[in-house]
């Protein structure tokens, strides 16, 4: 494992210069079946792909957004755009309409969508990275962790290229505990708890989170808690980063560049 405390962390774009590929973007392609009857789950589950054009075996970063798993909206983050990689922004269904595990089986349809037709695209399938902020970053952490979301639809976590959550809950996720009723503040480890399926053999995994006192109360420290049991478990590539100077809100951004340095370092492997 290895943790870095970035004081005053930032990053020059020019470290990431603009490719000069083109891109387009996709927009609001379904990832459930037509045949579905529910109708939320149709106006929810959609994915927008921004994907570079005349080039191929790129690598492809499923992006899931945050809000609490109560609001929010899929977006392709302004600094993963023209980086030589394709994003896949999702949407999926949110609390209270719906409540747990609705949400974690909706993204772990939209990774097994990538699976099944990025190659369509001109990516490859063995280069997939799964990541968010927040809420998303919580999902983003659930599906490659515990194998069961997946393996529903035929296909191995393990396969999954890189896991790279941003500010993401680690333990139980609030808005479950507030779904039953729990305590908001005290700390529950259970079966949606990324904690709960933590493993040797899981997929690399960056963990980022923002300043300690601007952060949400504990969110580093939850980090932190899982890097730890990781590296008890001698899972091999674990990173954790603590960005001083930002909050929750504004950690995506640096946390999206550091993304980027990541994958480009696994992809010279």
């Amino acid at each position: 494992m290895l943790y870095k405390s970035l004081i005053f962390f930032f990053f020059v774009l020019t470290q990431f210069p603009l490719s000069a590929q083109d891109y387009k973007l996709l927009k609001d392609i379904s990832y459930v079946e037509k045949s579905d009857s529910d109708l939320y789950k149709q106006e929810r589950c959609k994915l927008d792909l921004y994907l570079p054009e005349n080039k191929s075996d790129f690598a492809t970063i499923i992006w899931f957004h945050g809000g609490g798993l109560e609001e929010g909206a899929k977006y392709v983050p302004l600094e993963l755009q023209g980086k030589g990689v394709a994003v896949i922004a999702v949407n999926y269904r949110l609390s209270p309409k719906v409540k747990g595990p609705a949400y974690i089986e909706d993204a772990a349809a939209a990774v097994a969508w990538a699976f099944n037709h990025i190659s369509q695209y001109g990516g490859d399938p063995a280069k997939i990275y799964v990541s968010g902020h927040s809420a998303g970053g919580y999902l983003a952490l659930m599906v490659g962790l515990n194998k069961a979301y997946l393996k529903s639809y035929g296909i191995d976590a393990n396969n999954i290229k890189g896991l790279a959550p941003i500010s993401a809950q680690t333990n139980t996720h609030y808005t479950i505990k507030k779904e039953r009723g729990q305590s908001m503040e005290i700390p529950i480890i259970d079966q949606y708890a990324p904690l709960s399926f933590a493993r040797k053999d899981a997929p690399p995994i960056l963990l980022i989170t923002g300043d300690p006192k601007l952060e949400i109360p504990a969110r580093f420290e939850e980090n932190a808690h899982l890097a730890a049991v990781l590296l008890s478990l001698k899972h091999p590539q674990t990173e954790l980063f603590q960005l001083q100077g930002f909050d929750h809100g504004a950690v995506y951004a640096p946390g999206c560049l550091l993304l980027l340095k990541w994958i480009a370092a696994l992809e010279k492997k």
